[in-house]
């Protein structure tokens, strides 16, 4: 009988004793879960964002119109969410015509950065921010999206001054973030998986776009 107890008795302590052992465990490994996703929360503490000044653009020589807050997520990249790639896109109509869509709550999408015809550059979204434009949420979060006006199936419509303002633009995205200047870090819509949109399209030239990308890359600023 005194056996049995002991026996009981030592049963229990070596229950606690597992079930404490387990607990820290579980406990670091939580913490470990967290981690990742308090690294990306800690700017929402009090005192701690970076300092924001309206109307700023993050692009010299860039106009400032604010997108509709309901087509973008307000972060403070990249030390929430890193930023390793630029999505290139075409508006499917008219400058004008994109801005009204990206103001417009309803619309859900916006970019960073729309390119005229003109090679006018207007900045609608700060990179600091994840824009809704790729379809894709981790594409989103990692990414600065740059609208160009015209159609895809409208070559006439991509023009050299276009090229050239974008080219300049993704090559100062790309030294700010460290980004490789190659087809896998800058890359169009159509390539985002998931999406079912085909900008920049069949006429899209991208050997000229890198050749000009890479050419701004080495030009000082």
């Amino acid at each position: 009988m005194g056996q049995r107890k002991a026996s009981r008795d030592d049963d229990r302590k070596v229950g606690r004793r597992a079930l404490l052992i387990g607990g820290t465990v579980a406990a670091a490994g939580s913490a470990v879960l967290a981690r990742d996703e308090l690294a990306r929360l800690w700017w929402r503490t009090p005192g701690v964002e970076k300092p924001r000044e309206a109307g700023a653009v993050d692009y010299k020589g860039a106009r400032w119109v604010a997108a509709s807050d309901a087509n973008w997520r307000r972060a403070d990249r990249p030390d929430d969410f890193g930023i390793d790639m630029v999505i290139v896109h075409v508006t499917q109509g008219s400058f004008d015509s994109a801005v009204k869509a990206f103001r417009d709550p309803g619309h859900k999408a916006a970019t960073h950065y729309i390119v005229r015809q003109d090679g006018h550059v207007t900045q609608m979204i700060r990179e600091l921010d994840v824009a809704y434009h790729a379809g894709n949420r981790d594409y989103n979060e990692r990414s600065v999206g740059i609208e160009h006006e015209g159609f895809v199936d409208r070559p006439q419509d991509l023009t050299d001054e276009m090229y050239e303002a974008s080219a300049r633009l993704t090559a100062r995205i790309c030294a700010r973030y460290d980004i490789p200047v190659d087809r896998e870090h800058v890359i169009g819509h159509v390539e985002v998986p998931g999406t079912d949109h085909t900008d920049p399209g069949p006429h899209w030239d991208w050997d000229k776009y890198m050749r000009l990308v890479r050419r701004a890359r080495t030009t000082p600023a």
